[in-house]
């Protein structure tokens, strides 16, 4: 795993070139095609794009991301190619156009390598739900990534490019970064256009970087990052340079530790780990301090009443009528409904859909999806009450290390309880980031989660860039 600042050391002394840069990591999908990381590789177009950048690098008139190489989580839009969002729905659409954050990524000259697999429709926690197989962890391939961003995390970690695009919606960024080892960052809601991302849960889904280092996935926000026309939930706030933010001085700074976060429940080598970091921020300067978030317990809930009922309004659309997978000779109209999606989707998809329409039914719509938007701000109350007090909040990524395939599978609940301490960020709409935090006995990688106020992702990126380089 190389940083993006070696390669443009290297890209500078003349030792390699962005077309190197780029055949490289081809080489790299291609001999890590077991993982199942991938399910499009652009391999001509990425070598073509290599190549006109070098010119441009010769020129001196290349952008911010040369020699820069991306991948990106197949819920997102590249122009002329499939987007499957992982499902047999989807199987053949090409897209017609880039995500908004796609096409800033080529404005600034990074090369778009691939799509990676994930969760259908961005629905799960380990990689196991694509229509096109599982993802498997690097480190040992019986585990799974984390998910939904499963193939995007597994992509940086296994050196397949440099960073990746993935999505967020309850933790889809953050958790997989953690139990593969790499950073993965939620930024807040609004911060990065939607436009050109499948839509799960609008009111929750974000688009985020993944990168092996902070600088790499604070040089990825700053192109992504600001306004769009195209997303009318796109904020008009200004852009901050990332990169420049990256001082690593905390002195002074109010750290946060939720109580609610650091329960019995947690695994011990995950709150001994993440509690060295702690005391490496104590011995430099920040001030912890023990604050609470006492709606914490209703996260889980709210988040999956509130994502399914979202979820179940916008995957209407998918109906076999106007696009994707349509079944074959029907008799009526409602028969090519039914039996489309009952093909089309998978089994958690149609879960989800059917809690989403149920709680958004006669008679549960104020049981349910009401009291849920009523939750949510509560939840959202306790993030700014706690912001009144620190500056950011340190708390475990995940619950567990990386699992073994399957072993959730039979338990919907226990693999949704795998976001326990991801979901109430995308809840309040607040910033985060997973680094990684050390290895438990097995060898496989624990991760620290920092969240931020609003906007506010120059100085979680800071807390961050600290943690990675102190123990």
């Amino acid at each position: 795993m190389k940083s993006f600042d070696i390669l443009r050391q290297e890209l500078s002394a003349g030792t390699t070139s962005c077309e190197k840069i780029a055949q490289t990591y081809l080489a790299a999908i291609d001999n890590g095609k077991h993982l199942n990381t991938f399910l499009s590789v652009f391999a001509e177009k990425a070598r073509l794009n290599a190549v006109a950048i070098d010119k441009k690098l010769k020129s001196g008139k290349a952008g911010p991301l040369a020699g820069m190489v991306v991948s990106v989580k197949d819920v997102i839009c590249v122009k002329d190619e499939r987007v499957t969002c992982g499902s047999r729905i989807l199987e053949n659409f090409v897209s017609l156009y880039d995500a908004t954050a796609v096409s800033r990524l080529k404005a600034a000259d990074a090369v778009i390598i691939g799509k990676c697999n994930m969760d259908e429709f961005a629905m799960g926690s380990s990689t196991e739900n694509s229509a096109f197989g599982r993802v498997k962890l690097p480190q040992d391939g019986a585990r799974i990534p984390g998910g939904s961003s499963g193939g995007s995390a597994v992509a940086v970690r296994a050196g397949m490019s440099t960073t990746s695009l993935g999505s967020d919606t309850g933790g889809s960024i953050r958790q997989p970064a953690a139990l593969t080892g790499v950073v993965g960052m939620k930024p807040t809601y609004g911060r990065v256009s939607r436009y050109g991302l499948v839509a799960f849960a609008s009111s929750l889904d974000c688009i985020g970087p993944f990168g092996v280092c902070v600088k790499d996935v604070a040089a990825v926000l700053k192109v992504i990052a600001g306004h769009d026309e195209n997303d009318s939930t796109s904020a008009v706030v200004p852009v901050p340079d990332y990169v420049s933010s990256l001082t690593k001085d905390i002195q002074g700074l109010r750290v946060g530790l939720p109580k609610e976060y650091y329960g019995s429940a947690l695994n011990t080598e995950i709150r001994e780990a993440v509690e060295r970091k702690i005391e490496s921020l104590r011995k430099n300067g920040a001030n912890v301090v023990e604050v609470s978030l006492p709606s914490t317990d209703y996260c889980i809930a709210t988040y999956y009443i509130l994502a399914t009922a979202e979820a179940s309004s916008n995957l209407a659309r998918y109906d076999g009528a106007r696009y994707g997978y349509r079944s074959q000779n029907p008799e009526d109209l409602m028969e090519m409904y039914v039996e489309s999606r009952t093909n089309g989707f998978g089994a958690e998809v149609k879960r989800r859909i059917m809690l989403g329409t149920y709680v958004l039914s006669a008679g549960y719509y104020d049981a349910y999806y009401k009291k849920g938007q009523i939750v949510r701000r509560l939840i959202y109350d306790d993030f700014h009450r706690a912001f009144e007090k620190v500056d950011v909040l340190i708390t475990p990524t995940s619950p567990t290390t990386a699992f073994r395939a399957g072993e959730k599978a039979d338990d919907p609940l226990q693999m949704y309880l795998s976001d326990i301490y991801t979901t109430s960020a995308n809840l309040a709409g607040i910033p985060g980031i997973s680094v990684p935090c050390g290895n438990d006995k097995q060898g496989l990688p624990i991760g620290l989660q920092v969240l931020g106020k609003h906007f506010d992702e120059a100085t979680v990126l800071k807390v961050a860039d600290f943690l990675e380089t102190n123990v």
